[in-house]
C-alpha cells in the first residue's frame, strides 16, 4: 500500500478516520458507513486504537482487512502506554505482513489512577521502535493546535512536537474550531525548522454534549459564538448535526485557504454528514 507521505507529496489530501466498534449495532454502522464513503475515493483511512490496546485486536482486524478490501491505504492507530516492546513488535510484525504501510505513533492515555505500566510512556518512545522495525513504515504522530494536554506551555510543547516529527514523516492534529491555531502551529514548528506536514482534523460533530465532552478532554476550545449557537440548537439532533456539518465545511474550506497540505475528517463512523461536508467543500 501507498505511503501515506508519498500522497502529501503529490498534493493535498482528504482523509477520514473511523474507530473499532465495540456492539453489534456498531459493527452495522461502521459497515454500511464504509460502503457509502468509500465511494467518495478519499486519499487514506485511519483506524483509532482503544486506551491501553482495549481494541487492539479490532483495531488490528479492521486495517489489515480494509488495506486488502479497499482502494485506498489505512492507516493503523497504535498506542504505547500499557504495552510491553514484546507486544509492540508483534502487532508490528502482524501489520507488516498484512500489507500496512502507514502507522500512526500515539502515547496513548494513562489509567485513570495515573499510574503508567508497560515499556513505554511516551510516542517519542514508541517511534524509535517503529521506525527501527521491518517493514519499512510511513510514521504519523499526533499534533495539538492548542497544545497537547499535559504540555506546561506551548513552547515545550512545539518543541517536543518537533522533534518527533524530526523522526516522523507527516502529523495529524486533534479536531479544532479557530483557524489562528493551526496557522499558529504551523509557524511554529517551522520556526524550529520543522517542514513536515500537518494535516489539520476537522470533526463534523453531531452531538452538543458528545463534543462537549471530547473537547473538555482534549482542552479544544469551543469558540463562544459556536458555544451559544450549539446551546440555542441542543435539544434538536437534527440541527445539531447541521451545525456541525456548516462548521466543519467552513473550517475545512479556511484551512485550504491557508495552506493545509490535506483534510482528515472524523466521522464518527456515520456517513451522512461526512459525505455533506465533502460536497460543501466540492462547491
Amino acid at each position: 500500500m501507498t505511503p501515506i507521505s508519498r500522497l502529501l507529496a503529490a498534493g493535498r489530501t482528504r482523509s477520514l478516520e473511523f474507530f473499532p466498534p465495540k456492539t453489534p449495532e456498531g459493527e452495522e454502522n461502521l459497515r454500511s458507513a464504509l460502503a457509502e464513503l468509500a465511494g467518495l475515493s478519499p486519499s487514506f483511512a485511519s483506524v483509532t486504537y482503544g486506551a491501553l490496546g482495549s481494541t487492539r485486536d479490532t483495531t488490528r482486524d479492521l486495517v489489515i482487512g480494509m488495506n486488502r478490501d479497499l482502494p485506498f491505504p489505512t492507516m493503523a492507530h497504535l498506542t504505547c502506554v500499557g504495552h510491553s516492546r514484546a507486544e509492540i513488535a508483534a502487532l508490528l510484525d502482524q501489520y507488516a505482513d498484512g500489507g500496512v504501510a502507514n502507522i500512526l505513533a500515539l502515547g496513548g492515555d494513562p489509567p485513570a489512577d495515573g499510574a503508567v505500566t508497560g515499556d513505554f510512556a511516551y510516542a517519542a518512545e514508541l517511534l524509535d521502535v517503529v521506525r527501527e522495525h521491518r517493514g519499512d513504515f510511513c510514521i504519523g504522530v499526533a499534533a495539538h493546535p492548542e497544545t497537547h494536554p499535559r504540555s506546561r506551555n506551548r513552547a515545550e510543547d512545539r518543541r517536543h512536537l518537533a522533534a518527533k516529527l524530526s523522526r516522523a514523516d507527516f502529523a495529524v492534529t486533534q479536531f479544532f474550531f479557530r483557524v489562528e491555531d493551526y496557522e499558529r502551529l504551523r509557524d511554529e514548528l517551522a520556526a524550529l525548522g520543522c517542514d513536515r506536514p500537518v494535516v489539520p482534523g476537522v470533526m463534523p460533530f453531531t452531538s452538543a454534549d458528545g463534543l462537549r465532552r471530547m473537547a473538555g478532554m482534549n482542552r479544544t476550545t469551543i469558540p463562544r459564538d459556536l458555544s451559544d449557537r450549539l446551546d440555542r440548537v441542543a435539544g434538536d439532533p437534527a440541527a445539531v448535526r447541521a451545525l456541525g456539518v456548516e462548521v466543519a465545511v467552513d473550517l475545512g474550506r479556511r484551512l485550504e485557504a491557508v495552506g493545509a497540505p490535506g483534510l482528515h475528517l472524523y466521522t464518527l463512523n456515520r456517513a451522512a454528514s461526512v459525505q455533506e461536508v465533502w460536497s460543501g467543500l466540492d462547491a
